[in-house]
């Protein structure tokens, strides 16, 4: 372009004088219009100044629908010889109109009448305002839909094809018609000039905004006009007046040495390596940002979508994401190679169509099976991308024929189709669906490269996802498994627990809780947190709560069992501490025995004021710091009064004092509930919305209900025969007195063969028979002994062993285990519905 030449001018197409070879470039003035999102003009050409004769102070900021009139068809005219109709042109996008009202995600490009007179547009050169009594302008014009962070949405090239009336006389070419088009870089040669020329006449944009929006100019097609049926002749910068008699040498020359079976000169060979090192490039960067687009997370639902909207609409215009069910469910790794069977999960679906086009047909998150014939079973088959220039009819009823119901073909026949594997590790995880619009230019075989390397890539990044997500839910399962299931309700108590894993690390830590069935009605309650995340502390916490029930089922006194869990921990190795809270509840005596290692201190909720208070434990030391002593402390309770135990990371946050957290605690506890649920979800909304929390949670909340002295009743019973038949008779009464005669003989029946057996075996201490009315009929025998009763398989003749195994029978539950005094042997018995 000469310096002496208005800016606003790119090249226009000369004759050409066969389909093989493109005619020259020209030049022709050309109009560039800018619109940003709002569809009000940003930047307004001299050139467009000059063909729409709108100055550009008045044109700036302007609804763009205001100013371009271009919309509509030629009419059938004598020039119709020269210029042809619009309705006979060939593979021509939509209106304009429809570009500019934001309908459009893709170039298109047209031919209009545009209305106006000389006098218009010698007033557009001063800023006047148009006329009346226009003459009529035949405009060609070009549309670019423009993505990105910039505030840019639509970028319009128009010319005056007046100008393309005079035929070259050194051509001699014959006219048969004049469409606008787009053709891809790599076709022809002058594009990486259009790169360079475009930001020249876009002077009022930053030279980023510039370059973002001739690549993807470069990328949609650039502007070509049609002359013929076979003749496209690329709009590019000006090459000057001088050299084109050095084109038309060079295509002599090539003419020649190909007729001739000669290898091209050296200095045309190094024309078509630039032109094919150009379009590698582009590719290259066009992955480069892809690359950079995806991978942002390891949340597979994010990844996925990622992966989708990196290539709608730069690469293609529908971009359908179909998975393999295991990488969707966050299983194992899917083994073998896919079949008509696979079910392939669709969970992803982007496309620049109008919404809502898509959804009801090809909905996300269906299932469903491909068979043999379909080009996508190749694809899952083979591992390689699957290219279909054009869907034909034939195809796109085939494809359709596998949704039930519902026809997909005028969605997807006549575009080009592309289907990539998304594979790791030589295994297909699933696979990409990509279509181009009918207008848009086919794909080719370096698009089945590129996407082959893009699926490559986003192959990779999906298996890290899914890999991530499938040890995070194995770390989940984990967790899971090692935390119990507490019944709601215990002996004398209501419980209730939460548990929130971390934010960090896999999403398991070391926090626990438990409760644990005593004799005589008693409940231990636990609550723990070995410091540290992940696997090596979720172990070390199983290890420590299996410690804990053991210990607690030898009914050790709280203080003795922390001591012994202390001990345990030292011969674990000195890797880990823990701390831990541990308290028995009576619910007979009314009163708790909680003893304390480095926890945070319990919270009592008393029924009669309603109060919250934490309890004054001493701290203790942390379970391995070892030859530290442990303290327990009595608490009398109350029937209605509530404890709550938690874990430091429900109460601590980064930058906070605890005591602030302390404080939220003992209120929300203290917050009147409908349910032991509720109570919990209050004490959680309350503390776990303050945000930057990091650490899991463990939480237990037990009403302590206590158990009346009427539904206790208590025997001492001396070692002799004689006291078994003393025992079935007031059991039998007791039974009668609290109106569950119905359950008379199957206790009377167990109690018979329990006090035999203790008064056998035991020492000197008189043997002691309870039993509790509570949700169940408990029953529990004492005596001096230690040794644990064990269940024995016994035959039809056998003598020892038959009373436990008619125990285990008869009871809802039944159970052993080790006192102070000696052990205790127990059964419970579902009450009767009333």
């Amino acid at each position: 372009m000469d310096r002496g030449t208005d800016k606003d001018t790119f090249p226009s197409p000369e004759a050409g004088t066969g389909a093989a070879e493109p005619a020259a470039a020209g030049r022709i003035p050309l109009a560039v219009v800018v619109v940003d999102r709002d569809g009000l003009v940003s930047h307004w050409s001299t050139g467009a100044r000059r063909l729409f004769a709108v100055a550009k102070e008045g044109a700036i900021g302007r609804p763009v629908v205001d100013l371009l009139p271009v919309s509509g068809a030629l009419p059938e005219t004598d020039e119709g010889a020269v210029y042809g109709s619009y309705g006979t042109y060939d593979g021509l996008g939509p209106g304009l109109e429809s570009s500019l009202g934001g309908q459009l995600a893709y170039p298109a490009a047209g031919r209009a009448r545009l209305t106006v007179s000389e006098s218009d547009r010698e007033r557009g050169e001063t800023g006047t305002a148009p006329s009346a009594g226009r003459g009529r302008a035949d405009v060609l014009w070009w549309a670019y839909p423009l993505a990105g962070p910039g505030r840019e949405r639509l970028l319009v090239l128009a010319a005056d094809a007046d100008g393309l009336r005079q035929r070259d006389p050194d051509e001699g070419m014959t006219v048969e018609r004049i469409a606008p088009a787009f053709a891809l870089h790599t076709e022809f040669p002058g594009a990486e000039e259009l790169a360079r020329r475009l930001p020249e006449i876009l002077p009022s944009m930053s030279v980023d905004d510039s370059a973002r929006i001739v690549a993807q100019i470069l990328e949609l097609g650039y502007p070509v006009l049609e002359f013929s049926q076979n003749d496209r002749v690329p709009v590019t910068p000006d090459w000057g007046v001088a050299r084109r008699a050095e084109r038309k040498a060079r295509r002599e020359r090539t003419a020649r040495a190909v007729a001739a079976g000669e290898p091209l000169p050296r200095d045309l060979a190094d024309e078509a390596e630039d032109l094919e090192y150009a379009a590698v490039r582009e590719r290259l960067e066009f992955l480069n940002e892809v690359s950079g687009r995806i991978g942002t997370s390891l949340d597979l639902s994010r990844t996925i979508g990622e992966v989708s909207k990196a290539v709608v609409p730069r690469f293609t215009d529908v971009a359908g994401t179909y998975l393999r069910e295991q990488v969707v469910a966050g299983e194992g790794f899917p083994e073998g190679v896919p079949d008509t069977t696979t079910m392939w999960h669709r969970v992803a679906l982007e496309h620049t169509d109008e919404p809502g086009r898509w959804d009801d047909v090809v909905p996300v998150g269906e299932a469903m099976p491909f068979p043999a014939h379909t080009p996508f079973f190749q694809c899952m088959t083979s591992g390689e991308p699957v290219l279909v220039p054009r869907i034909s009819e034939e195809m796109g009823h085939a494809i359709a024929s596998q949704f039930e119901k519902r026809d997909i073909r005028p969605l997807i026949t006549n575009r080009s189709m592309l289907i990539v594997p998304l594979k790791a590790r030589n295994v297909v995880l699933g696979f990409m669906i990509l279509l181009r619009h009918p207008e848009r230019v086919e794909f080719n075989d370096m698009d089945r490269v590129t996407g082959a390397e893009l699926a490559a890539r986003a192959g990779l990044v999906l298996d890290n996802a899914r890999m991530y997500t499938y040890q995070e839910s194995v770390a989940e399962t984990l967790q899971d498994s090692m935390l119990p299931h507490i019944p709601p309700r215990m002996a004398g108590c209501d419980v209730a627990t939460r548990y929130l894993p971390g934010t960090l690390l896999g999403r398991v830590g070391g926090d626990w809780f438990d409760a644990v069935k005593l004799p005589g009605a008693r409940t231990a309650l636990v609550v723990g947190d070995v410091m540290g995340h992940g696997l090596n502390s979720a172990a070390m916490m199983g290890q420590l709560r299996t410690a804990v029930q053991t210990m607690a089922a030898l009914d050790l006194p709280p203080a003795q069992l922390l001591r012994n869990l202390d001990d345990l921990a030292q011969r674990l190795g000195d890797t880990y501490l823990a701390t831990c809270l541990y308290a028995v509840y009576d619910p007979i005596a009314s009163e708790l025995l909680l003893a304390n290692a480095g926890h945070i201190p319990p919270v009592l909720v008393r029924a009669g004021n309603g109060a919250g208070e934490l309890l004054d434990l001493p701290s203790g030391a942390p379970i391995g710091v070892g030859g530290v002593p442990f303290e327990a402390v009595r608490v009398r309770v109350e029937p209605g009064d509530r404890l709550v135990m938690c874990t430091d990371g429900l109460v601590e946050v980064r930058g906070e004092d605890i005591g602030v957290g302390l404080a939220t605690l003992c209120e929300s506890a203290a917050h009147p509930a409908a349910s032991m649920d509720d109570a919990c979800d209050t004490i959680i909304r309350a503390l776990n919305t303050r945000g930057g929390r990091k650490d899991d949670v463990a939480l237990l909340m037990a009403r302590l209900n206590g158990i009346e002295p009427d539904d206790v009743a208590e025997w001492r019973l001396p070692l002799a025969p004689a006291e078994v038949g003393r025992a079935r008779a007031v059991v039998r009464e007791q039974l009668h007195e609290w109106g569950l005669a119905r359950l008379a003989d199957p206790a009377e029946l167990m109690v018979s063969e329990l006090v035999t057996n203790a008064v056998r075996h035991s020492h000197s201490r008189p043997v002691e028979l309870r039993l509790v009315r509570g949700d169940t009929l408990l029953c529990e025998v004492d005596d001096d002994d230690h040794d644990l009763p064990t269940l024995l398989d016994t035959g039809p003749g056998d003598e020892i062993g038959r009373g436990l195994r008619l125990v285990s029978t008869l009871a809802r539950e039944w159970g052993t285990s080790r006192t102070k005094a000696g052990k205790t042997v127990w059964f419970e018995l579902r009450l009767p519905r009333r």
